[in-house]
């Protein structure tokens, strides 16, 4: 069975989308930008935005197995690392970060979550 959860993101509708699947006893949720005026704020906005996601899907940062991060300039990444090991916690999932071109330039990091669905 698959269940799709929807945010009402303005994208999710022009690409085609869902902010969120649940599959096969996971829980993937699509890349996720955030709002601010850098990275930092943009990076904890993005994981409020996943954060609901999972809560709607009935999982926790705690149940990710499976980060992507994507910015378009690596040199931006290390200031998240204290968001990110705060969201994550106790419970580190595995992670890569790659820098790649966003969807739009104003966007300075995109965050990609794979968690364990509810059993």
């Amino acid at each position: 069975m698959i269940k799709r959860i929807s945010s009402g993101g303005e994208f999710e509708a022009k690409i085609g989308y869902c902010r969120a699947v649940i599959a096969d006893g996971f829980v993937h949720v699509a890349g996720t930008v955030g709002q601010g005026d850098d990275v930092v704020a943009q990076c904890k906005s993005a994981l409020e935005i996943i954060g609901a996601a999972l809560e709607d899907a009935g999982a926790s940062f705690a149940d990710a197995v499976r980060v992507n991060y994507y910015l378009p300039d690596r040199a931006e990444f290390e200031p998240c690392w204290p968001v990110l090991a705060q969201a994550f916690g106790d419970n580190p999932p595995a992670a890569t970060m790659i820098e790649c071109g966003l969807i739009d330039p104003k966007f300075r990091i995109e965050i990609e979550v794979t968690a364990l669905a509810p059993g």
